[in-house]
């Protein structure tokens, strides 16, 4: 009897060992309304044997059995009333199952375009994302959308399932047609790595069994290539970041630290360095709620303590002393907006990075993605599920790496300081601090194509002949829309003398708005040659009688100025 217990003690604990080191992938569904995610996700919990039996018979017998077979799937997934009725995914819905060869989490996410803040959510943590594509209705908007988003998220391989070959008769045209209109987005966005995969959902063909009825398909079945897509390492950084977020004081013997790591490998006896402080110490020890071990690693939680007694509270970061992340109150950032009150220029958020939440304003939004064109335009304001470029300032500083490098340490959301609501998702792009450390002793000049990328639009000038009131109120209406305008008259700088002035305007990288009489044909020739051709004259333009209408078609005329990318070669700034 002894013998026997034993054995199965043994077999119980091989095949716990086992389970426990098999790779867990995290994926996320997404694409447009309708295109099937949660009916194929019910697919693949029912045909790979992960859902029990108490389960399946509920769905049968559902009264809201929509399907024209005997189960309708996406009933495993959507859990809410609202959606069981409405036939519609609104919130994420997590999912657990595993095989022979992996762990899966799997995040069935909303199409609808008013939950796309639900998608980002979603795909924050992914590894991979399944696009779907409905075969009888090809790449739509909202697929685009989830798409780019995809590709901000940094998620490094994408499957795109066409969805629904059944309803086009299995055409093996149809499938290669959908491919290569998703590649070419694809190519857009830089998506590294993408496999197509024809199925059907609702009828089972190519999700855990080939099908067949496309014989002409020979690559893998939908979890053939889940089970066997490489795992990427969750950062591209090697460097210690472990934010820090709470202090474990339990008496006097015992001072740790509590957080997760977010990047590289903490050992014992390894230097690290406290930011904002500066202070430096050691690792005296990494301890977890079973005992110390001998090295931690993302994602583990674990309690650090320190050789020396630096002060260290929540929101502070444990880092490499050779690799620091940037410390700045100035950046920009790609933001996904989630709420439905459209963001207010100037607006003091909360922005909350790793374990530390601070002031924040959106300086400058430098542009809106237009995610049907991906056509970068320029707006005041965003409004809910707007994808755009924006510059930001904290009240004290971030200690942060670009998102490429590090999915932790540079991404933040924005929260409402009243309501506490969260407004928005953000990934950091880029350190515009003026605190860089000038190591030459003699200083780069400031170029053009730097001025182009503080001010984000080319410099420019606008004549106002007759009408200083008109000009007045240009420069307001062109500093609200956030370009870098100057009126000056010629009751400031006489005509002679304004051609200096107009060299000085437009090395600054400014939109000049100067009013005066009429000038002579040949001087506007030579203000023209000095600006590069980004000269109006509204005497010549074709504008509304009335101011209003008159500032308005100004505005539209000076919006190419920012309509073209930050790599823009530095001689046609010039």
């Amino acid at each position: 009897m002894s013998l026997t217990a034993n054995k199965e003690a043994w077999g119980f604990e091989s095949f716990m060992e086992q389970n426990l080191e098999k790779e867990l992938l995290r994926f996320t569904t997404a694409g447009s309304v309708d295109d099937g995610k949660s009916t194929l996700i019910g697919r693949l919990l029912h045909d790979s044997k992960s859902v029990f039996e108490d389960q399946l018979a509920a769905v049968k017998n559902s009264r809201i059995n929509r399907s024209s077979g005997a189960v309708d799937f996406s009933l495993l997934t959507d859990g809410l009333r609202a959606e069981r009725e409405q036939g519609i995914t609104i919130d994420v819905a997590y999912r657990y199952f595993e095989t022979s060869r992996r762990k899966f989490i799997i995040a069935d996410t909303p199409g609808h375009e008013q939950y796309t803040r639900n998608m980002a959510t979603g795909a924050s943590t992914a590894d991979l994302a399944v696009i779907l594509i409905d075969a009888t209705k090809g790449v739509l908007a909202q697929t685009r959308r989830h798409t780019y988003i995809a590709s901000l998220l940094g998620i490094p391989n994408v499957l795109v399932a066409i969805n629904k070959m059944d309803l086009v008769e299995y055409r093996e045209d149809v499938f290669l047609r959908l491919q290569q209109d998703f590649q070419a987005l694809a190519k857009q966005l830089a998506v590294p790595h993408v496999v197509t995969i024809p199925i059907s959902a609702l009828m089972g063909d190519n999700v855990v069994t080939p099908s067949e009825r496309m014989s002409w398909y020979r690559g893998p079945t939908f979890l053939e290539h889940l089970e066997n897509v490489p795992l990427g390492v969750e950062t591209m950084s090697d460097a210690v970041r472990f934010p820090v977020q709470y202090v474990i004081r339990p008496d006097a013997s015992f001072r740790g630290f509590a957080g997760q790591v977010a990047s590289g490998v903490i050992r014992p006896g390894d230097a690290v360095v406290s930011l904002p402080s500066g202070q430096k110490s050691r690792v005296r020890s990494v301890v977890t709620f079973d005992a110390d071990v001998p090295e931690a690693f993302p994602p583990m939680s674990v309690t650090l303590t320190l050789e020396d007694e630096i002060d260290l509270s929540r929101g502070d970061m444990l880092v490499s002393p050779g690799h620091p992340p940037r410390v700045s109150r100035h950046f920009e950032g790609m933001v996904v907006w989630f709420n439905s009150e459209p963001s207010k220029p100037g607006r003091s958020y909360l922005l909350k990075h790793t374990s530390r939440t601070v002031r924040a304003k959106a300086v400058k939004i430098r542009y809106r993605v237009n995610v049907s064109t991906l056509v970068q335009e320029p707006v005041n304001s965003l409004q809910m599920n707007d994808i755009a470029y924006v510059e930001f300032e904290t009240v004290s500083p971030l200690f942060f790496d670009p998102y490429t490098q590090n999915r932790i340490t540079g991404s933040f959301i924005l929260i409402d300081p009243i309501s506490n609501a969260t407004l928005g998702a953000g990934m950091i792009r880029e350190d515009l601090s003026d605190q860089t450390v000038v190591q030459d002793a003699t200083p780069k000049p400031v170029t053009a194509a730097e001025r182009y990328k503080r001010h984000g639009h080319y410099p420019a000038l606008i004549l106002v002949e007759g009408n200083p009131a008109l000009a007045s109120r240009l420069e307001r209406a062109l500093f609200d829309d956030h370009f870098e305008v100057l009126h000056v008259s010629d009751q400031d700088v006489p005509q002679h003398l304004f051609e200096s002035t107009l060299r000085l305007t437009q090395s600054m990288g400014l939109v000049a708005v100067y009013s005066c009489g009429a000038l002579a044909p040949e001087t506007k020739e030579r203000l023209n040659a000095l600006v590069g051709n980004r000269f109006f004259d509204l005497s010549t333009l074709q504008l509304p009688a009335d101011e209003p209408g008159t500032v308005q078609k100004v505005l539209s005329l000076l919006h190419p100025l920012r309509a073209v990318a930050d790599h823009e070669d530095q001689d046609k700034i010039n």
